[in-house]
């Protein structure tokens, strides 16, 4: 079998990463990252701006999403190919083109191609986690995975109400302008800071794809990493879609304000990241890996617990959601240092497949959630919420021991 030989096989190149440049690409996920979730808190003026009706809003969130799963599928694998560092700086031009393009966008159609390309460039982040536990010893990965990934998780928490606040003093165009001379000045940033890369191929792109298909059938650890992830993020871009419409509702009545307010709240959740990465280090995946899905789950409860439009309900709303975010970060960093460990050679398309199964249920998450508000309001929501947690905590009960990660 013809295999790819990289520069990840050589033991010197590990053990290279210091604590700034953890840092830096800790910084450039959060950035990047908030460049799929601006527009969640916002489908409301943008769909009002663009003349989209309430039942076909999600797609304002849906169409980012299926950019990122397409470049997740088509562009990550390409860490195992080429330069990455290179490619991460392309990738960013695109996306600072994309939302550049959204900006400008009066109509409909025009937003909603550049937003599939908003989220095509804002796969820098899964070349950038696998380069990271690439340039990571063995020992620490896990660490360092943890650490990247909070800055991730705080910019994808960040996001929403940084986005509600700057549409409330300004445009939301001014969202999308802004994040796009961000993307320029990270890329020139990390086009001179970033270590070179280069992986050594034998295969052409066109079997390299070929060989993802072999990796997800073949790859028990990945398939049920993904499974797990695929149905909280999916129950996380749900809810996260599904509330500002809400608490924006008669019940509620915020204003964009008081849904960033909210929307904020949800960053407690990222103390998550940095702790699972030291569990998963010490060989407690399983125990945590529970615990998080129990999370999810345990937050859809609580929010039947008061009347709606109730004070309590309110804060009960934002308790929900700090353990939405906890569960869902958490499993994010078990699952990813789980497939980390499998084989340096693959982990670019190993990382892309991951990232692509749930990245796709968010999507189905974000359209699902908005169907389900307008036919059901927040009941219909959030059982259809709670019942994801649920076939998660299901298939994992049934996991072997000896299988697990």
């Amino acid at each position: 079998m013809t295999t790819i030989t990289t520069s990840a096989d050589v033991p010197p190149d590990q053990g290279m990463i210091s604590r700034r440049l953890t840092l830096l690409l800790a910084l450039a996920c959060g950035l990047i990252v908030g460049n799929i979730y601006y527009a969640q808190p916002l489908i409301g003026p943008i769909s009002a701006a663009l003349g989209l009706s309430l039942d076909k809003a999600g797609l304002i969130v849906t169409m980012t999403q299926v950019g990122y799963v397409t470049g997740l599928l088509l562009i990550v694998p390409l860490g195992d190919l080429l330069e990455n560092r290179r490619l991460i700086c392309i990738a960013l031009g695109v996306g600072a083109l994309a939302l550049l393009g959204a900006a400008c966008s009066t109509h409909p159609l025009p937003f909603l191609i550049a937003s599939l390309f908003i989220g095509l460039g804002s796969v820098a982040i899964q070349i950038i986690i696998p380069y990271a536990a690439h340039l990571a010893p063995e020992a620490i990965r896990g660490r360092v995975v943890g650490d990247v990934a909070t800055g991730l998780m705080l910019g994808i928490l960040a996001a929403r109400p940084l986005a509600s606040f700057l549409t409330a003093i300004s445009a939301w165009q001014t969202v999308f302008l802004l994040s796009a001379g961000v993307m320029v000045m990270l890329a020139i940033v990390l086009g001179r800071a970033l270590p070179p890369r280069a992986p050594v191929a034998r295969l052409h792109y066109g079997a390299l794809l070929a060989s993802m298909l072999r990796l997800a059938l073949t790859t028990p650890v990945l398939q049920r990493r993904a499974l797990y992830q695929a149905l909280l993020f999916a129950s996380f871009s749900m809810f996260w879609t599904v509330t500002p419409l809400l608490l924006a509702g008669p019940e509620f009545g915020l204003s964009q304000r008081g849904i960033a307010l909210f929307a904020l709240a949800g960053v407690a959740g990222v103390i998550a990241a940095p702790i699972a990465g030291r569990v998963a280090d010490r060989g407690w995946s399983r125990t945590a890996t529970a615990v998080a899905i129990l999370a999810v789950a345990l937050a859809y409860l609580i929010t039947h617990i008061a009347p709606p439009g109730s004070t309590l309900a309110l804060a009960l709303l934002v308790v929900a959601g700090i353990l939405i975010d906890f569960g869902v970060q958490g499993n994010f960093v078990l699952g990813s240092r789980a497939i980390f460990a499998l084989g340096p050679e693959s982990r670019s398309r190993l990382n892309g497949l991951y990232m692509a199964s749930f990245f796709s249920a968010a999507a189905v998450g974000s359209a699902l959630g908005g169907w389900a508000f307008v036919h059901g309001g927040w009941v219909l929501a959030s059982w259809i919420g709670l019942a994801l947690p649920a076939i998660a905590l299901v298939a994992f009960v049934t996991e072997r021991r000896s299988a697990s990660a």
